[in-house]
């Protein structure tokens, strides 16, 4: 993100309202990538393949101990038990779901022991450059699944059931799901050397290098695909075309992770801003679906509705009575927990009857039919998952509901608009709903920023002004989200809502995470443009070393913080460095090369 000063702040509050109507997307600030790629470190066997997966499993099912784990791959990866367990449970559709033939759905579940990853510095630059809804999920593992049930009477149970899991940090959504599709029929034909054969070829995958087009090779097949990064526009996505020298190309990606949201949403697409508010506050919900598949692309379509925010409270795109989480996220001894549930169980329509805000989602394949219900229903008419899609709940929204995006949906319906650009119109519309409520917050924050006069190498840097949400309530009145969205309603209350959540909470310490390092790294960018020989002729020795020391710790600090110099900052104080030691006594300079003790 870019950093404003607040001289620059203050010059824009004060400009016409008139002037300052313009498309939220248009007005987002973004910086450039960084101008220098770095070179990919030595790579271990299995490192690419980490990069990407933590591993795979085979989930089977046994008459005596029911669901169980049945081959782990790569065999040296490590789970807990506790881990097995989560994925046995989540591996598999509920009974009732009734899911014949092959099914996909994808879990997310808690990371039972805190594993160091000798690639974890090399990963982080990675994330550096992803944007906030795609980084590493710190503390959770997605499931992504390919369930297969069909009819056999050489079984025992008299079906065949079993499910192929890829287990990852990342949240590809679209291209797991896309790389199942390849891996998982072969494996069902083939069995185990057919694993092998696919995790030997993603091991030699190149890095999920953001902003690269990456040409992936898995069994016979070649996909191509681009990672976004956080320097991408806000709703754009680049193309990815075939090249001429693409003739082994069989796949091309246009998204990594992105869902269908109009699908997702079509059965209760009368409610679309109130659920967007829902979610923007981190109000506890449950979606109750007929399957895992349409439970898991509902809560995937909810918690990206409000990107390029990123939905900072935990979120289970499919949930079940087994999770170790079951009893904290039920329990009626305190309110619900902000979080997302996706559920197919009927027990659950019982159990989490208290919850605030339900929605049920009926099948997604008979979408013939216009969604019906416009009102939102009384919890109390939820007796069971029988009843009808919609949405449950006694939340009445701050912001005026919007007929224009709803009557222009109907209409895409009514035309037979493709699906594609009906889902095209409302991720654009959530885009700019998001960013016309984020923008004076991403102003106001700016401001805090200390104004670059005042850094100076020879004074710790200086500090970021307090967030003080008073002051930021008065900027709302000139620079308000009504400088680039017509809807009216109670904005001010939204506003004072959302700084009470987790999403706000997280936002915050981002940015103010981003900034610190903004400082830092021009405060180090500062002491390249000091004549630095010059001001040591005045230093006692001692201090000269002291100097050094300083220099030393602060190159250590933004290679392992990764700061955002500018290109040639690192390598040209390193110069400043290796030019003082030389100035000083043979004895001395023997100490200063020593790199440090780990």
């Amino acid at each position: 993100m870019a950093f404003q000063g607040s001289e620059e702040v203050e010059e824009q509050l004060e400009e016409p309202e008139e002037t300052l109507r313009v498309s939220p997307a248009e007005e987002m600030p973004v910086d450039g990538p960084p101008a220098a790629e770095e070179p990919e470190p030595l790579l271990l066997p299995w490192d690419r393949f980490s990069a990407w997966l933590h591993c795979i499993c085979v989930v089977g099912f046994d008459l005596e101990l029911g669901q169980a784990v049945e081959v782990i791959y790569p065999h040296h990866s490590k789970l807990s038990e506790k881990e097995k367990t989560s994925i046995c449970y989540l591996s598999f559709p509920d009974s009732n779901s009734g899911c014949l033939g092959d099914t996909q759905f994808c879990f997310r579940f808690r990371q039972a022991v805190d594993r160091k990853s000798s690639l974890g510095c090399f990963l982080d630059h990675f994330d550096r450059d992803a944007p906030v809804c795609l980084k590493r999920d710190q503390g959770y593992y997605y499931g992504y699944v390919y369930f297969r049930q069909v009819r056999d009477k050489t079984l025992k149970r008299g079906y065949f059931q079993k499910s192929l899991v890829l287990v990852s940090k990342l949240p590809y959504v679209t291209f797991f799901h896309s790389l199942l599709k390849l891996i998982a029929p072969e494996y069902f034909e083939k069995q185990e050397p057919c694993l092998e054969a696919a995790c030997n070829d993603i091991d030699r995958w190149p890095t999920p290098s953001p902003g690269k087009i990456l040409t992936l090779p898995i069994m016979g097949v070649v996909m191509k695909l681009r990672i976004p990064t956080c320097y991408d526009k806000p709703g754009t996505s680049q193309l990815v075309l075939s090249a001429p020298g693409d003739s082994l190309v069989s796949i091309v990606l246009p998204t990594v992770h992105e869902v269908d949201l109009f699908r997702c949403f079509y059965p209760v697409f009368f409610h679309i801003q109130m659920l967007w508010e829902l979610v923007l506050l981190g109000e506890a919900l449950v979606v109750m679906a007929p399957s895992p598949a349409e439970s898991s692309e509902t809560v995937l379509a909810l918690v990206s509705c409000i990107s390029p925010l990123r939905y900072c409270s935990d979120f289970r795109p499919y949930f079940t009575i087994h999770d170790s989480e079951f009893k904290e996220y039920t329990t009626r001894t305190q309110a619900p927990p902000s979080v997302i549930l996706g559920v197919t169980n009927p027990f659950f329509a019982k159990t989490l009857q208290h919850w605030p805000h339900i929605i049920r989602i009926g099948d997604m394949k008979q979408t013939a039919e216009m969604a019906k219900q416009m009102k939102v229903k009384k919890l109390k008419n939820l007796k069971t998952l029988d009843s009808k899609p919609g949405v449950y709940s006694a939340y009445k929204p701050f912001l005026n509901k919007d007929e224009d995006i709803i009557k222009q949906l109907q209409k895409g319906v009514q035309q037979k608009r493709p699906s594609a650009a009906q889902n095209a119109i409302l991720r654009r519309y959530f885009l700019e709903l998001t960013q016309s409520f984020i923008i004076p917050l991403e102003r106001y924050v700016a401001s805090l920023m200390p104004l670059q006069k005042t850094i100076s190498p020879w004074k710790s840097p200086p500090q970021l002004r307090p967030f003080i949400q008073e002051e930021f309530m008065k900027t709302l009145e000139k620079a308000g989200p009504q400088l680039t969205s017509r809807l009216k309603g109670d904005w001010i209350g939204l506003y004072r809502q959302f700084l009470r959540s987790p999403n706000f909470d997280g936002w915050f310490r981002n940015r103010r995470k981003e900034m610190t390092q903004k400082l830092e790294a021009l405060h180090l960018e500062a002491f390249c443009e000091e004549d630095l020989q010059l001001r040591i002729q005045k230093h006692t020795e001692v201090e000269t070393v002291d100097l050094v020391l300083k220099l030393k710790e602060k190159l250590t600090q933004a290679e392992r913080d990764l700061l955002p110099v500018k290109p040639g900052t690192i390598g040209q104080l390193q110069a400043h460095i290796d030019t003082i030691i030389l100035s000083l006594p043979e004895d001395l300079q023997g100490i200063l090369h020593k790199p440090p003790s780990p």
